[in-house]
């Protein structure tokens, strides 16, 4: 007889850790790992939660310890395993069973995978999970994307699961195909605007001023009370103020400054550009962790140029208040950009993307969690029309009062030498979106002289050319 709810195949650290969640909130779940003995590592590891877990040495077996209609979650690598995964199950599965790609998976990959499972009776979900192994482990961000009822069969689930927010689940169904590993892809855009742009302030702080970490968590622990209140802000502090057990030395300090990436922020670069969608502060992080790779370049780089010396001294209270307005009106224009983009995807998709829902997922559980997120789920809500974030009231009002903060920052690390690449592409961008004339009637000119691509003008319709007489070049 079958005993499980769902199914998960997959135990490496997230998949255990989402296991376990689904167990301890009372659903049996059967399990398999193509090494068995991580299966049963898994199973004796499980404590009183045994009970509700189903260990599996084939996926026969796990097909058939789970009652149908059967939803299988898989926590494997992203890509060809993916797809490997999904052939074998074709031929295990029957109609209306649901197969779940919770991993960080391309949102077009998950579109492909629709499309091939297309009349095959199984049912497809792409899911973003979004919180890591703490979060897989009691209660991450879910975010949904496939058919509204392959959602409803696993929505008690998956609710139950969910990080929570003043008792509301942070878990949605977004839209249908790839909706919901499209939305994970640009939390993860902004998960890396927001990390790199609290990198660059950490920079200022210790190469400008000569600041020991220590000093720098305080700062980042206090801001964490105010405005700034967010996960990524709180550990932080906690990273700062850590110390090495092997040298007693700030553990930060001992880091190599090489910071790798999975692809989700470079995939968010690319499907704005493909949409023709700015999201500039988003692009200079996943920049930013590209050309932190380059280690032996820039050690040559520096020998070369030289690095300006920190001026020493201590920030005085209005530079540090400053650094917290820059670091807030930064996060404010990544929100925004990223937001922007979903809006085009959802209608370019045609998902209708429910942008406050998306704004409450995202309380609790996820990397990006932040205080602000309440205030732009309701501002969403107010002003559903509302075509970019920077247009709606309070986000009005927040950045009328921090740009100016966030420009003296940016003038001062420039005049200091020292990068903020995200920050400053945030300024450029604001700069630029609140500029009622700019200047690419200039480009559209060189574009006609050259190239014949004709113009606009402001004073009639139609295309046309400019009287470039005898060209040059």
């Amino acid at each position: 007889m079958s005993k499980a709810e769902i199914g998960l195949i997959g135990l490496g650290v997230m998949g255990s850790n989402l296991a376990l969640n689904i167990a301890e909130k009372g659903y049996p779940i059967a399990v398999y790992n193509r090494t068995s003995s991580r299966t049963g590592a898994f199973f004796e590891n499980a404590g009183d939660l045994r009970e509700n877990i189903v260990p599996c040495a084939t996926l026969e077996e796990l097909v058939a310890q789970i009652k149908p209609p059967r939803p299988i979650i898989l926590m494997v690598q992203a890509g060809k395993a993916v797809d490997e995964q999904i052939e074998v199950l074709r031929d295990l599965l029957q109609k209306d069973d649901i197969i779940i790609d919770a991993g960080n998976a391309n949102f077009r990959d998950t579109i492909r995978r629709f499309e091939e499972l297309e009349g095959s009776g199984l049912t497809f979900i792409g899911m973003g999970v979004s919180g890591g192994e703490e979060g897989a482990r009691h209660g991450p961000s879910i975010m949904v994307g496939g058919k509204e009822d392959a959602y409803k069969r696993v929505e008690k689930v998956l609710t139950a699961i969910a990080a929570r927010f003043e008792d509301e689940p942070c878990c949605a169904w977004l839209g249908e195909g790839g909706a919901g590993h499209f939305v994970k892809t640009i939390h993860n855009g902004i998960e890396y605007a927001d990390m790199q742009m609290i990198a660059e302030i950490y920079g200022i702080l210790r190469d400008g001023f000569g600041m020991k970490a220590g000093e720098i968590g305080a700062i980042f622990k206090r801001w964490n009370e105010g405005r700034l209140n967010s996960y990524l802000v709180e550990i932080t502090a906690a990273v700062l103020e850590a110390n090495d057990p092997q040298t007693g030395k700030a553990m930060v300090d001992m880091i190599l400054d090489r910071a790798g990436q999975k692809g989700t922020g470079r995939w968010s670069a690319i499907e704005a550009q493909m949409m023709g969608v700015p999201a500039t502060a988003i692009e200079a992080a996943v920049a930013a962790r590209s050309l932190s790779a380059e280690k032996s370049l820039r050690e040559a780089a520096s020998e070369a140029y030289g690095e300006p010396a920190p001026a020493g001294g201590t920030p005085d209270a209005a530079f540090i208040d400053d650094l917290e307005l820059a670091l807030f009106a930064g996060k404010i224009a990544a929100y925004a950009q990223g937001f922007a983009v979903m809006a085009e995807a959802s209608s370019e998709f045609k998902w209708n993307l429910p942008m406050p829902t998306i704004a409450r997922i995202w309380r609790a559980g996820c990397i990006i969690r932040s205080q602000f997120l309440g205030t732009l789920a309701q501002s969403f809500e107010a002003d559903a029309g509302a075509e970019n974030l920077l247009l709606i009231g309070d986000f009005v009002a927040m950045m009328k009062e921090a740009n100016p903060s966030l420009r003296r920052i940016v003038s001062h690390a420039a005049l200091a030498g020292l990068p903020v690449p995200a920050l400053s592409a945030a300024l450029g961008y604001f700069d630029a979106f609140r500029q009622a004339r700019g200047t690419a009637n200039l480009i559209q000119a060189q574009r006609d002289f050259f190239g014949a691509h004709g113009f606009e003008r402001i004073d009639a319709e139609g295309e046309h050319h400019g009287p470039w007489g005898g060209k040059a070049g």
